[in-house]
């Protein structure tokens, strides 16, 4: 069904409503996961764990709901996590229907995910809604998050089968079960309701100005095609144009990434001198480069280099199932963010120590948390200069003269506790 009004993935072309000209599809959405399961020790604290996550998930702009159950000295306690109030249960039965009115809510809330823990309080509200575990469960196939104790992992099986996922309780195994697929929408919810100052297109690049950045994004289509549009976007916020990532137009998605950029990558931001890859020098481990980076086998010696249009000596996009599972390192260009290819690399590349480089690179903390170890982009100085330079075809080696090149590392991962389960 075509969109229309506001809920138009993508604004209207000249002289074209969003029911008109060529087809329409629905928005992009993060895909459908598997409902998950933290597996635990009896008497863990794993009520701490979830509840961090999902304090997380907030701060970001992610909508949770659900219900959390804790027993203290022979009291019952049940968190309402979209409320935030806490009822005593006078009964093991009154908390699990309890969270069963956490589950109704949070299905007609429409919410990005919904927590139900204990495992009981989870398999009782399912029931009672004659829900499933299959995708589309509820309205829109939610995630569902739920904890269990190591020595009832047959219950579960009963329950979800395989369509569920045993976790670990920890923060890097949720975040891997959160997926970063949902580093778009991430991304987006940061971005503010502010002003679009200026917005120029070039042949090659499409720069957007807010009120305390520039960001950029290559154009991979005519850039024509957007020039009849500006006037429109200029009267978006950068929020709005942020959002326009829904879409699968890809010179929606440029804007969209331009608008990000604009926002993250201010003046201000404490960032640390160079594009990241000055860390590479010396890696004794195999290191793969996705994209193209004129000079960086001065650095790496002999990379794994997959390009769209290979040379002879580098790999097809194919080849990325096969070089990066098992890197030591992996060099990711910052068009990956524009052609979501991004969450595609950073699942076969889990464990590796990912940096995400170039000019279209948002230096934003919040890609930490799926897999970016760094990030290095460019933080525009003279966007008077930039804009006269983009306007003519600039190429990106030219940016320098226009800004510096600058990255964010993430913080050494804290020791994570190994977690052994006693057999039954």
């Amino acid at each position: 069904m075509p969109f229309v009004g506001a809920e138009c993935p993508s604004l209207p072309r000249r002289g074209q409503g969003c029911e008109g000209g060529a087809a329409m599809f629905e928005p992009i959405k993060a895909p459908w996961i598997r409902a998950g399961v933290l597996l635990h020790e009896p008497g863990m604290p794993v009520e701490d764990v979830l509840e961090a996550f999902v304090g997380a998930l907030r701060e970001r702009g992610f909508k949770v709901a659900g219900a959390v159950q804790r027993e203290r000295d022979g009291v019952i306690q049940v968190a309402d996590l979209a409320s935030g109030t806490v009822s005593v249960a006078e009964t093991p039965s009154h908390a699990l229907r309890l969270a069963g009115g956490s589950l109704r809510r949070a299905l007609r809330d429409d919410v990005d995910l919904v927590v139900l823990s204990p495992f009981n309080a989870f398999e009782s509200a399912v029931r009672e809604m004659m829900a499933t575990l299959e995708e589309g469960a509820g309205q829109q196939g939610m995630p569902v998050l739920t904890t269990l104790s190591g020595g009832d992992v047959q219950r579960w099986l009963e329950v979800a089968g395989s369509r569920g996922t045993l976790l670990l309780p920890t923060p890097r195994a949720l975040w891997q079960w959160w997926g970063p697929e949902r580093l778009y929408d991430d991304l987006s919810l940061g971005v503010a309701q502010d002003e679009v100052r200026r917005i120029v297109c070039g042949p090659r690049w499409l720069m957007i100005e807010g009120p305390a950045g520039v960001g950029l994004a290559h154009l991979s289509g005519a850039s024509r095609d957007l020039q009849g549009r500006l006037d429109e976007l200029r009267r978006r916020s950068l929020r709005q144009l942020a959002e326009l990532y829904r879409s699968w137009d890809p010179l929606d998605m440029a804007v969209a990434v331009a608008a990000l950029n604009a926002h993250v990558n201010r003046v201000d931001l404490e960032t640390l001198p160079g594009n990241g890859t000055e860390s590479l020098r010396g890696e004794a481990g195999r290191v793969v480069v996705v994209g193209a980076f004129p000079g960086l086998a001065d650095t790496v010696p002999h990379p794994q280099v997959i390009e769209a249009n290979p040379r002879p000596g580098e790999f097809p996009p194919s080849a990325m199932e096969s070089l990066l599972p098992g890197c030591a390192r992996a060099v990711v260009a910052s068009s990956s963010l524009l052609n979501r290819t991004l969450p595609r690399v950073l699942r076969l590349a889990q464990g590796a120590r990912v940096a995400l480089i170039g000019p279209g690179t948002p230096l934003s903390p919040r890609l930490h948390a799926y897999g970016v170890e760094r990030m290095g982009g460019l933080i525009v100085r003279d966007a008077d200069g930039l804009a006269a330079a983009l306007r003519a075809g600039a190429l990106p080696r030219e940016f320098v003269r226009f800004g510096d090149y600058r990255h964010l590392q993430a913080e050494p991962p804290a020791e994570e506790r190994s977690y052994r389960f006693r057999a039954v």
